[in-house]
């Protein structure tokens, strides 16, 4: 078995510095080896989540119709994927609804794996962080899975299943600056910390990528059928990314938007000139029109009573 020397050294040195050797040289050295240590798969535990999901349907010629019901998702069956949730962003404003977003996303996958459900962590352009970790080894050795239909690098606006989006998010009010933001004054912030944010903690059997097909095959071998995608931006990463909404569907996946989880970029100064908040409300609405239903964050955070024990039939 191969020891990762770079970390190992690391860690060696770490430790001169404070504790005892004898106290951090074994976990140092365990942290090591367990980069070549098999993948083990999440453990299938019984449970079933009640989820709310809300979807929108256009009427020929009449209103949206809006429709909700509950679906019965069993948590071994269900992952989620947080997308983008970085620890800067070139807008500040977005950045500070990420702040703001955080801790509560936290703690809704904390309480979410721990009913089996599992835990996607996607910061793009920023998965480099983390590549001595168990977290990426996993992710990596999962059982390769051939798609239904090749990943796209990117899933751009789709003519044949949607309109043109219901804000205007292209505008940059900064050369090569972000578009979408609403600062009063953009910055330009192209090296911004694209580590996830420090209050989304990553733990057990959690993996880390923004790869579309390292994704895919983690998702196959744990065999998750029902994807929640939360994070940032609504109207841009989220669904667009390899592993967003639009992609996920494309492979038949049961996608859901997590609503109260998400934001989307975009700047009342541009059209149609709501609030922001109303602006990432007309994007769910497209999404739960056109891709996907939406649930609440809290619809993760618990199952059905007595739907995680242990049937009688399965100890005889």
């Amino acid at each position: 078995m191969k020891v990762d020397r770079r970390r190992f050294m690391s860690d060696l040195f770490a430790a001169s510095t404070g504790a005892s050797f004898a106290a951090i040289s074994a976990p140092a050295l365990a942290r090591a080896l367990v980069q070549d240590a098999p993948a083990p798969e999440i453990p299938k535990v019984p449970g079933v989540l009640a989820v709310n999901l809300k979807r929108r349907r256009k009427v020929t010629g009449g209103p949206v119709i809006v429709e909700e019901t509950v679906g019965k998702w069993k948590a071994s069956e269900t992952a989620i994927i947080i997308c983008d949730m970085w620890a800067d962003h070139p807008c500040a404003m977005a950045a500070h609804r990420v702040d703001r977003m955080a801790p509560r996303m936290n703690e809704v996958i904390s309480l979410a794996r721990d009913l089996g459900v599992a835990i996607v962590h996607s910061p793009s352009s920023g998965i480099h962080h983390y590549e001595n970790t168990p977290f990426r080894a996993r992710v990596k050795r999962a059982k390769a899975s051939t798609p239904p239909q090749p990943i796209k690098s990117w899933c751009y606006l789709d003519p044949e299943k949607e309109p043109p989006l219901p804000v205007v998010d292209n505008v940059s009010r900064i050369n090569n600056g972000v578009t979408g933001c609403d600062d009063p004054v953009p910055r330009l912030l192209p090296d911004c910390d694209r580590h996830q944010h420090p209050a989304i903690k990553m733990a057990g059997y959690d993996v880390v990528s923004a790869d579309g097909p390292e994704i895919w095959n983690f998702l196959e071998q744990e065999g998750r059928k029902h994807i929640v995608l939360m994070g940032v931006h609504t109207n841009m990463c989220v669904l667009g990314r390899p592993f967003g909404i639009r992609q996920l569907t494309y492979l038949g996946k049961s996608v859901a938007l997590c609503r109260d989880l998400t934001d989307a970029l975009y700047d009342p100064r541009d059209e149609p000139h709501v609030s922001h908040k109303r602006g990432t409300e007309m994007i769910i609405e497209h999404i739960e029109t056109h891709w996907c239903p939406s649930l609440l964050g809290a619809d993760l955070t618990k199952v059905e009573p007595g739907s995680d024990h242990v049937s009688p039939a399965s100890k005889a």
